[in-house]
Parts: C-alpha cells; structure tokens; sequence
C-alpha cells in the first residue's frame, strides 16, 4: 500500500506543487497569526492581573475593617441601657470584693471558699465578653453579661452576710 501511494506522488509530482500557495501568502498568513497571538495573552494577562489585584485588596480591606470592629467592641456598642447596668454592678462589685477583703484575715477559709465562686463567675464573664464581637446575637451576650455582674454582686451580698453572722457568733460566744 504504502508503494502504490509512493509511485502515486512520484508521478503526479508536478501537479502538486502547481497548487501549491504562492510564498507570500503564507507570510502574510504567519504575520497575521503573531499579531492575533500576541494581542489576546496580553490583553488577558492585563485584565487577570487587574482582577486578581482587586480581590487581594478587597479581600485584605475586609479582613482590616471587620478585626477593628470586631475587636473594640464594648457592651455600651450593642445597647447603652444594658452598659450603665453593667457599670453600676462592676461599681457595687468592686465595693463588695473590698469588704470581704477586711474579714479575709479573720475567716481565711471561707474566705478562701468565697473567692474561688467570684472566680468562676469572673472567668464566665471574660468568655462571654470574648464572644461578644463574633456572636449573632450580641443583645443576647450582653444581657448574660450584665445577669452575670448581678449574680456576682448577689453573691458577695450574701457572703458578707455569711461573714458577719459568724463574726457575730464569735462575738457572743466568747462573753
């Protein structure tokens, strides 16, 4: 088969190369194929790179505006109402934390006892207050924030209680 096309060719030869394009035709053809193939990647590459810049700094103004936001934000933010309850418990909270102080020397254990439940609560209220800026419901963190200060300054009442009634029986029992 491959001697039949051979001898085909062979003899047919001249009337092959009659229909042959002319030599300019085909420069004009490879001049036409560099000027489209250099356009378009050029034109491409511009207009990716463009894009890609434009993601990269959206992208990095999102991420700058959404931390500063998110990492200032305070109870008085999500509702002032719940932020001057807040405010006023932390002020009662740090009176009360004085006055146990005072008995600490005269009960140290119980003393002791006390504090370790103001710290639990503490702790508590430093998650919430963590978790505040990336809730979904930050009117619902704030309001167990502040219940949070009220449970503590209702803690430190009743120990004070505590603390005097024993100071009291200690009183009269040694009369």
């Amino acid at each position: 088969m491959n001697n039949r096309l051979e001898t085909f060719v062979k003899e047919n030869r001249k009337a092959f190369d009659m229909m042959e394009p002319s030599a300019d035709l085909w420069a004009k053809i490879e001049q036409g194929l560099d000027k489209k193939k250099k356009k378009k990647p050029v034109k491409l590459y511009l207009w990716m790179s463009a894009a890609a810049a434009i993601v990269v700094i959206f992208g990095l103004a999102w991420l700058y505006v959404g931390k500063s936001r998110n990492k200032d934000l305070e109870i008085a933010d999500v509702s002032a109402s719940y932020a001057k309850k807040d405010v006023h418990f932390a002020g009662l909270i740090t009176e009360k934390r004085d006055s146990l102080a005072i008995f600490a020397s005269a009960n140290p254990e119980l003393y002791k006892k006390f504090t370790a439940d103001l710290r639990k609560l503490d702790e508590d209220y430093e998650k919430l207050k963590a978790e505040l800026p990336t809730s979904p419901n930050q009117t619902f963190v704030v309001k167990a924030m502040v219940k949070n200060r009220e449970i503590q300054l209702q803690l430190l009442k009743q120990q004070l209680l505590i603390i005097n009634q024993v100071d009291d029986y200690k009183r009269v029992n040694q009369i």
